[in-house]
């Protein structure tokens, strides 16, 4: 039996979906499910040329061995995921539970006006409505709609199968620690509990099943839309600095900070996590661009994250050095 769970620790935005990816590929997984509260959260996958954008699908797809599933903790919109299903190739090894709640139109309308949508910046993906009629007992879920039928396997089942044959499972978190409906910076957060411990409720995995937790932490501290941000850089500086980028489902530029250590010993706390992934080093270090040894870092990247390391008790075991899925220092035994 030997699970991963992998989340954000800060706002989103923390590289994910590319972590996701390398591990999908490197420990090759039977199964790779996905938690999370719905397709509010976008996650961006770089493979030699191609460029993935993911919003219902797990990050690991790029892994055609394993079976990609959606946990029925997530509400799911079947328009986005039939087109991602068809356009990454993933027929008949993408599966959902009969208890993911689906959006409707309702929700898009409801999700696209009013004081969620100036209040909190929501994503206008349908989510939030449609976990608040979860929450009222009145959404509708996939077993409800036949044309979903072929999609259906009882996930919770199928990853502790799995795990009882000493099968490998990764599973998937979105947004990041402090986007949290109970953790997070409320009422700027999303709207279910994206933790390591909410993630795995997601899905159907206890706590005794869970082996590694790695969170997820970007170089320095990205975030969209409202919400507070500490020691927030202008949008002049974020420039200055290569630290410019854009949200994957909104497009909205991302407010910037550097690395935050409070927050990050928190998310250590929150998640309990057992190891930590670094993204991004090669923006803040340009020689160690595409570097897949930590020891041709250069020194001022070494001290960087011995620094993480120290102040957060925590080993850091994956640094992403580029964009693409395999610009990856893997430092696991």
């Amino acid at each position: 039996m030997t699970s991963t769970v992998v989340v954000g620790g800060f706002f989103g935005d923390e590289g994910k979906g590319k972590i996701i990816s390398y591990l999908a590929i490197k420990d090759n997984p039977k199964i790779i499910v996905r938690g999370g509260a719905g397709p509010n959260a976008g996650h961006t996958i770089r493979d030699g040329d191609k460029v993935y954008k993911v919003r219902m699908l797990p990050s690991g797809f790029l892994n055609k061995n394993a079976k990609v599933m959606i946990g029925p903790g997530v509400v799911i919109n079947p328009d986005v995921l039939k087109k991602e299903i068809e356009d990454f190739d993933v027929s008949g090894r993408a599966f959902i539970d009969k208890h993911c709640g689906i959006i409707e139109e309702t929700h898009l309308i409801r999700d696209s006006k009013g004081e969620l949508k100036e209040k909190i910046g929501s994503t206008g993906s349908g989510t939030g409505p449609a976990n608040a009629d979860r929450a009222m007992r009145i959404l509708k879920l996939a077993k409800d709609f036949d044309f979903l039928s072929p999609l259906i396997v009882d996930v919770p089942q199928e990853i502790n199968s799995a795990l009882s044959a000493n099968e490998h499972v990764l599973i998937e978190g979105t947004q990041g620690t402090f986007l949290s409906l109970w953790h997070g910076t409320y009422p700027f957060v999303t709207s279910k509990d994206v933790t390591a411990s909410g993630i795995c409720a997601d899905v159907g995995i206890g706590p005794t099943k869970v082996n590694e937790v790695i969170v997820v932490f970007k170089s320095y501290v990205t975030r969209v839309g409202t919400g507070p941000l500490d020691k927030e850089l202008s949008l002049d500086d974020a420039e200055k600095k290569g630290w410019s980028e854009f949200g994957t489902v909104t497009g909205r530029q991302r407010r910037a900070a550097d690395f935050d250590f409070d927050l990050a010993r928190r998310a250590i706390m929150l998640n309990g996590a057992t190891q930590i992934s670094i993204t991004k080093l090669d923006v803040l270090f340009s020689d160690c661009a595409g570097e897949t040894s930590f020891d041709k870092l250069s020194d001022d990247a070494k001290v960087f994250i011995k620094n993480i390391e120290d102040k957060l008790n925590t080993p850091v075991t994956i640094i992403g050095t580029g964009p693409a899925v395999n610009d990856v220092i893997d430092r696991r035994s």
